[in-house]
């Protein structure tokens, strides 16, 4: 782990970086060739999963391909499941309200997880 992570998650409160840990591990075991970084003040992996913190509490995983706005001619995405809202063509958000939210939806994010990075490099 980076040590900016490391520093990062050690100034979390304990509730939310119980959550925080649950999330990395679970993109970690969906996709283990991510680089982890912060970015945006959060865990951000390869600028193509980037965690979120909610103003009012949970987080959300956003879905992207890069920093930057690419071309979505040509591109599509299947979220059979409908986990995410989709702003837009390339760029998911799944929220997350809890531990228990979390729970209820960690088999499908982290299929949906897999199959994004599969889709989006």
């Amino acid at each position: 782990m980076h040590v900016e992570v490391e520093t990062f998650l050690a100034a979390l409160a304990p509730d939310k970086r119980a959550l925080t840990d649950r999330l990395r591990a679970l993109i970690h075991a969906a996709a283990p060739a991510l680089d982890e970084h912060i970015k945006w003040n959060a865990p951000s992996f390869d600028d193509r999963v980037t965690l979120n913190y909610a103003p009012k509490g949970g987080m959300r995983v956003i879905l992207h391909r890069g920093a930057k706005p690419r071309d979505t001619a040509g591109f599509a995405f299947d979220d059979a499941a409908g986990l995410a809202a989709w702003p837009s063509p390339d760029r998911g958000v799944v929220t997350i309200r809890d531990m228990a939210d979390l729970d209820a939806k960690a088999a499908s994010l982290s299929a949906l997880i897999a199959a994004w990075i599969a889709a989006a490099r």
